[in-house]
């Protein structure tokens, strides 16, 4: 299958959505409509670091996501991308969509002159820990969160 890896735009809302409830649901997550709206306004807001790249495919039709941002990294004195959200539709994985979306975000980090992309798997995601290990390497932090 062939896609088109390509930024998200102002139209893409309602091919976005499903891929969005999609990857939130596999994260044991619900999405509102206000979530969703408010993700979408952070993603077409140029003031906001968060961006979107979306694969296509050949009838047009979304197919994949990645959301990303891009933070300071104080050891370095550096710019790195965090890749928050990375997600192929069931009928889609397997064919390299998420290789594509990933490389996507390597070139914008080139063009940033970022040292670094990072990204984490949920441990039962087989497909998406296939993909991370083929395209990078594990790193040996571990993540903690803290509930507010």
């Amino acid at each position: 299958m062939t896609v088109t890896v390509r930024e998200v735009a102002e139209n893409d809302f309602f091919g976005w959505l499903p891929l969005f409830d999609a990857y939130c649901a596999s994260r044991g997550r619900q999405l509102d409509d206000t979530k969703a709206l408010i993700v979408w306004s952070w993603i077409q807001d140029p003031r906001s670091a968060l961006r979107a790249t979306v694969a296509a495919d050949e009838a047009g039709d979304l197919v994949g996501l990645v959301h990303y941002h891009p933070e300071p990294r104080t050891l370095d004195a550096s710019i790195g991308l965090v890749v928050d959200d990375l997600f192929v539709a069931d009928e889609h994985r397997r064919g390299g969509v998420a290789a594509e979306l990933l490389g996507r975000v390597r070139a914008i980090a080139g063009e940033l002159r970022a040292t670094r992309i990072t990204w984490a798997n949920d441990p039962g995601d087989a497909d998406g820990l296939r993909v991370s290990e083929e395209l990078a390497r594990r790193s040996p932090a571990i993540v903690f969160e803290m509930d507010l």
